[in-house]
């Protein structure tokens, strides 16, 4: 009998079928390896407490040796050897790597560069997304596996493909230009509607036949930013199709098992996972540190947040991380004893219920032969390896935080094709990026130990006492109202500058910038008055009345010190609005630069410059006492994080310093068992270390 043929799946309770522990593992990839090593491998596993193992992401070229030839005999043996160990299998579609003999019969599909470059076969993810071929073939693979596999009682998880969008996601081929001509046709529906929301009068580019639309590829001059756009959306269309034909596939030979697709929650721009998100079963994403960045720890967290919200608050899955370095970055840093440790705890305390790693065993061969893995090149005599399975151990005894849930109150707002849109050519100025301010925020949060949720403008926000929209460039009609209500209902909302100022097609909105915000913020822009490289303005704050804590830069009977700030400043009208901060110098000099309007029930702000780290910190404090949002006071560069159970909470603490930090936590650490009473003694966590700590709830 082939395996898991008329075989029913025992489903145990657990999000995931089967799966009632915190999921542990990582990409196995046995095809690399002699298959007197499986069984070595497996033994190691359970060991290192493994649990869950991803499975056949890269195997298309062995599965299908030519097209519609396949051989499974062994990915059979691999999935047998794993379920006779009790480990759960998440099974991918291999359709990230099309094989060698795919390239050969369809030559078509590579992918063509913006510069007219058509990519070769040797690499992964190299594939027109448009191509009938391509969508064919792998959903033919797709359904091989899931009608093989898909009762098997090993399946814990289906996974489809591997990080769409990467390493490429547009494509400018002939296959592409003539599916984009008729996914615009079926968006606009006449070519009169394409001219008026692209503007094409504009350097006279209006179309009179729909032959006459191509890709936005390398032109003179700037091409039609709503052009580039909407190509955006298009790529991210057709690559979501693509999701979605291997899905309903494997649906229909498979039925109970969730389907995923791994993210990669504000690395890969894209995708909009907005909509991704609603066409998993569940959330899944891969986070690699930036290696360059010494304080890469923030920017996991904020991956962890992003991806905790794009699942909906709902449990998700770390599907890869490494246990050091990578392979792929300029200065590939390894990481220090505990830190990998700290990453995975990190991503659970901020809602993964799955900690996984790429991958099991270092590879030999190939271009990531120099990416850390669980079982690394030194062997199970290895740093690394005994970490690995300390983790598993820790990991362990951490069922009971299954299914609890992460609450915040703060949202920031994240809106992927307002980022397309903001970060084309010919902005008022280079500086302004949005990832720079999203980050600025995002890190001035997690220093005041405030947890973030992301939202999307349109989404419903009453839940948050503030919502902050740091790069809202692109703002549709739907959006602005729904911020205006926010405020008015009572909710504090504070929008940085360049925000309000496009709609969905990249049109200037009507009247003086802003004026989609005007109730909502008291205020609009006259003109945009952007700096010079290296160029500072001052703005002074004026002093707070009734603060029960001062303005820090306010020493003595002297006035607070001005904020510093660059890049930006607006020149303001007012429409209701109170001045907070006056400009002092600079080209806006003696005008509002910082802004707070009653609206309705509630508050909203203006931010019009970019100021450093410390003045964002003082005007954010302003903002919080509106909100009646509270800094957590904790020490430099420890995190803290609540995961809300039904009967009690599980307080995640990652103490990212070399120094020991006593926080009066009490309760259970279920890592060590270790435990604290209020009133006798506290929970110390060591420098580096971190726990997690059942309280009662809060």
């Amino acid at each position: 009998m082939r395996p898991g043929h008329d075989r029913t799946p025992v489903h145990a309770p657990g999000w995931l079928p089967g799966v009632g522990a915190v999921s542990y593992g990582g990409d196995y990839n046995p095809e690399q390896w002699p298959e007197e090593v499986w069984a070595e491998d497996v033994a190691l596993m359970r060991d290192a407490g493994v649990n869950l193992v991803s499975i056949g992401i890269f195997s298309w070229g062995l599965l299908e040796p030519s097209e519609g030839v396949y051989d499974f005999g062994w990915l059979d043996r691999v999935i047998e050897l794993l379920h006779a160990n009790g480990i759960r299998v998440d099974l991918g579609t291999p359709t990230a790597s099309p094989p060698a003999w795919f390239f050969d019969a369809y030559p078509h599909t590579r992918v063509v560069s913006r510069d007219g470059t058509v990519l070769g076969f040797g690499s992964r993810g190299l594939v027109c997304p448009s191509s009938a071929e391509y969508r064919r073939a792998a959903t033919a693979i797709a359904t091989q596996l899931a009608r093989r596999y898909g009762r098997h009682p090993a399946l814990a998880l289906w996974h489809v493909h591997n990080e769409y969008g990467v390493p490429v996601s547009e494509d400018y081929s002939a296959t592409s230009a003539a599916a984009f001509r008729t996914w615009l046709q079926e968006r606009y529906g006449s070519l009169d509607a394409l001219n008026a929301v692209w503007g094409t009068a504009f350097w006279g580019q209006v179309y009179r036949s729909w032959d006459h639309v191509g890709v936005p590829a390398l032109a003179p001059s700037v091409v039609n930013p709503a052009h580039r756009l909407d190509f955006a959306r298009f790529t991210d269309d057709a690559l979501l199709a693509c999701f979605v034909a291997e899905r309903d596939a494997i649906r229909a030979e498979s039925p109970g098992i969730p389907i995923t697709t791994n993210f990669m929650a504000g690395a890969c721009h894209s995708t909009d996972l907005w909509r991704w998100a609603a066409e998993v079963d569940v959330v899944s994403n891969d986070h690699y540190l930036t290696a360059a960045d010494p304080r890469g720890h923030v920017g996991l967290a904020m991956a962890a947040d992003l991806t905790r919200s794009f699942a909906g608050g709902k449990p998700w899955i770390l599907m890869e991380h490494s246990t050091s370095g990578v392979n792929w970055q300029e200065r590939n840093v390894a990481k220090r004893p505990g830190e990998m440790a700290r990453n995975a705890l990190s991503h659970l305390g901020r809602g993964a219920d799955a900690i996984l790693f790429f991958q099991w065993r270092a590879s030999r061969s190939g271009a990531e032969k120099f990416h850390s893995a669980m079982l690394p090149h030194a062997g199970t005599g290895s740093r690394v390896f005994r970490e690995v399975r300390e983790l598993g151990a820790g990991l362990a005894g951490l069922d009971e935080v299954l299914g609890s849930r992460v609450e915040a109150d703060v949202a920031i707002l994240w809106d992927q094709q307002s980022f397309w849109a903001q970060d084309l050519e010919w902005r008022p100025s280079v500086d302004a990026r949005h990832r720079e301010r999203v980050d600025a925020f995002y890190d001035r949060l997690w220093r005041d130990g405030i947890t973030v949720d992301f939202a999307h403008p349109e989404h419903d926000l009453s839940r948050y006492k503030l919502v902050l929209a740091p790069a809202s460039y692109l703002l549709t009609a739907r959006a602005a109202e729904n911020l205006t209500a926010y405020v008015a209902q009572g909710g504090t909302l504070l929008t940085s500058f360049f925000s309000g100022i496009v709609d969905e097609h990249d049109r200037v909105h009507t009247g003086p910038h802003l004026s989609v915000l005007r109730d909502a913020l008291g205020v609009t822009v006259e003109e945009f008055l952007p700096l010079r490289a290296g160029e500072r303005v001052h703005v002074a704050l004026a002093p707070e009345t009734g603060a029960e804590v001062p303005d820090e830069g306010h020493e003595g009977t002297q006035p607070p010190a001005p904020v510093v700030a660059d890049v930006w400043a607006d020149d303001l009208t007012l429409a209701g609005a109170e001045v907070v901060g006056t400009y002092t110098d600079g080209p806006a000099a003696g005008r509002p630069a910082i802004t707070r309007h009653r609206h309705g029930a509630g508050t909203g702000w203006y931010l019009s410059t970019r100021p450093d780290a410390d003045g964002l910190a003082r005007v954010l404090r302003r903002v919080y006492r509106d909100a009646g949002v509270t800094p957590a006071g904790l020490p430099e560069d420890v995190e803290v994080v609540r995961r809300r159970g039904a009967e009690a909470d599980f307080v995640v603490v990652a103490n990212h310093t070399d120094k020991p930090v006593d926080l009066g936590l009490s309760g259970v650490d279920l890592l060590t068992g270790e435990t604290a009473e209020p009133g006798r003694g506290a929970l110390t966590v060591a420098g580096g270390g971190v726990r997690v700590v059942r309280t009662p709830r809060a």
